[in-house]
């Protein structure tokens, strides 16, 4: 026979205090869920100067020299010999190369002797014209025999004269057959090498004169209006950064290259030993601007619905805020904006992309901290 033993049900009480108690456990769970820190994100911020009223111009160029002299004989001929090399200094006289003058030369004693015999047919027509003057004097002969006596011997000196020019010109090509520098210099480029047969005036040796140098740069047509002559620049050089000469404006191209449509400006430096030929240099010009800006990293720059914007500090409420901006122009380390930012701004410079409306941010030297969004804690 099977016992049943009898099982006491909870009552009504005993189950509506189990309730609360749940409820109460749930209610404090969620509270504490609720009770949320919310760490403050560090940000890299720039402060805003006040706005620029002038921007730097910079363009990059050769040192040359003021005045280069493209060398060449002045009559045609093989060369035989080259006496210089590029580098080399030369001062006036010095010979720089040699063409074969054995032509000339030829020439040179044709005209000597071409010479010779003219002379003597001044003697001889000197003789005719004296005799027939003597005979003219006697009565012995007409008046146009003695005239015609005469007319012989003047042409006579004049064929002399031709003989003379003539003999001088061919000793002057034998003495050109010597290419020879005018000036003090550097030879700076050699065109034509021995064993070259050059045609009269063909360059054969590029001289830079000794004197005044200068920096040659190419301006594009929106800023050629900045450079006038006369104007003061700057020069550096990549060799020595603590080498800043200043330079002005000698020289503006009245047209712009037909491939690179740039106009060419002439920079003229001081005269200083530590400039070389051939150095680069950057010409700095400082321009006013139409209107004023302020400059900002480029990574300071974020996007949105098609704006340009940037994320702009509140100081006092540690938040950040998106603010619409006009970009002027990009340099070489930031962009220029013309409206949108002013003086003593602060701005984020880095991690645009974390940014939110209302962020709040740490500042660089602020102190780490948590702000309690909501919730009581139990």
């Amino acid at each position: 026979m099977i016992s049943l033993k009898t099982v006491k049900l909870p009552s009504i009480a005993s189950l509506a205090l189990l309730g609360a108690a749940a409820l109460a456990v749930s209610s404090c769970s969620d509270e504490k869920k609720a009770e949320t820190k919310e760490i403050l994100r560090p940000v890299k911020v720039v402060e805003i100067a006040k706005a620029d009223d002038t921007r730097a111009l910079n363009y990059s160029g050769a040192v040359k020299a003021r005045v280069e002299m493209n060398l060449g004989f002045r009559v045609a001929g093989k060369i035989t010999e080259r006496l210089v090399n590029i580098g080399d200094r030369v001062k006036p006289g010095d010979v720089i190369a040699r063409i074969d003058p054995t032509d000339y030369q030829l020439a040179a004693k044709t005209a000597a002797a071409n010479l010779t015999a003219a002379e003597k047919g001044v003697a001889t027509a000197d003789l005719a014209n004296k005799r027939a003057q003597q005979l003219y004097d006697k009565s012995v002969t007409a008046r146009s025999q003695m005239e015609q006596a005469s007319l012989g011997y003047d042409q006579a000196v004049s064929t002399r004269d031709a003989a003379a020019s003539s003999l001088d010109q061919a000793r002057n090509q034998v003495n050109y057959a010597e290419l020879k520098s005018d000036h003090t210099g550097i030879v700076t480029a050699i065109s034509a090498d021995a064993g070259t047969v050059v045609a009269s005036g063909a360059p054969v040796a590029t001289v830079a004169l000794d004197g005044e140098k200068e920096v040659q740069i190419a301006v594009p047509e929106n800023d050629i209006a900045e450079f006038k002559p006369g104007k003061t620049v700057k020069a550096g050089f990549w060799s020595d950064n603590k080498l800043v000469l200043d330079g002005k404006v000698r020289e503006v191209s009245g047209s712009a290259d037909a491939q690179s449509r740039t106009f060419a400006v002439r920079v003229s430096l001081p005269n200083d030993d530590r400039v070389l030929l051939g150095m680069t240099a950057t010409i700095e010009a400082n321009v006013g601007n139409a209107s004023a800006y302020v400059a900002v990293p480029l990574a300071a720059l974020a996007e949105t619905d098609g704006k340009t914007i940037v994320w702009v500090v509140d100081r006092d409420a540690a938040t950040v805020h998106a603010r619409d901006v006009t970009v002027e122009d990009f340099t070489g380390d930031g962009v220029h904006v013309s409206d949108g930012l002013k003086s003593g701004d602060l701005v984020v410079a880095a991690g645009t992309q974390f940014m939110t409306e209302n962020l709040k941010v740490k500042l660089p030297g602020q102190q780490s901290a948590s702000v309690e969004t909501s919730g009581v804690v139990r």
